[in-house]
């Protein structure tokens, strides 16, 4: 059992460590308000405070049903799709290796910046994640 679980973690590590990822991810739409930072495309949302996101209780994150409320995920997998048949599951929201199944705040964040979880392993670039 412990070696179905190390092989995985020692490959993302060595991936990690001797690929690296070329990613330079800043927040450039991370803007002050109040005592928290946020995205200035969600500001309508923060006008109701922190519970307005924090659905699940203020030390848990959001759930992703609270992003689908306004992120349509059939649109987002077709936003990001690959067309080229050699290389369709690069899509990170629909990928080979979880399906469409990844937890949003796995790559994205309202308080920090964050970078696609494929990159954990993989160096391809995503040209159209939003790094702001």
């Amino acid at each position: 059992m412990k070696t179905k679980l190390f092989m995985p973690l020692a490959v993302a590590l060595f991936a990690t460590l001797f690929i690296g990822s070329t990613i330079n991810v800043e927040a450039k739409t991370l803007t002050k308000m109040g005592a928290k930072q946020g995205r200035s495309y969600h500001e309508f949302i923060h006008e109701d405070g922190c519970k307005s996101c924090h659905d699940q209780g203020l030390k848990l994150p959001p759930s992703d049903n609270l992003c689908t409320e306004c992120h349509d995920q059939q649109d987002l997998i077709e936003i990001t799709s690959v067309k080229d048949k050699k290389h369709q599951w690069r899509n990170p929201h629909n990928n080979m290796h979880y399906g469409d199944k990844v937890p949003c705040i796995e790559c994205h964040s309202e308080h920090k910046p964050k970078q696609p979880l494929c990159l954990n392993c993989h160096n391809f670039d995503f040209k159209k994640f939003k790094e702001d």
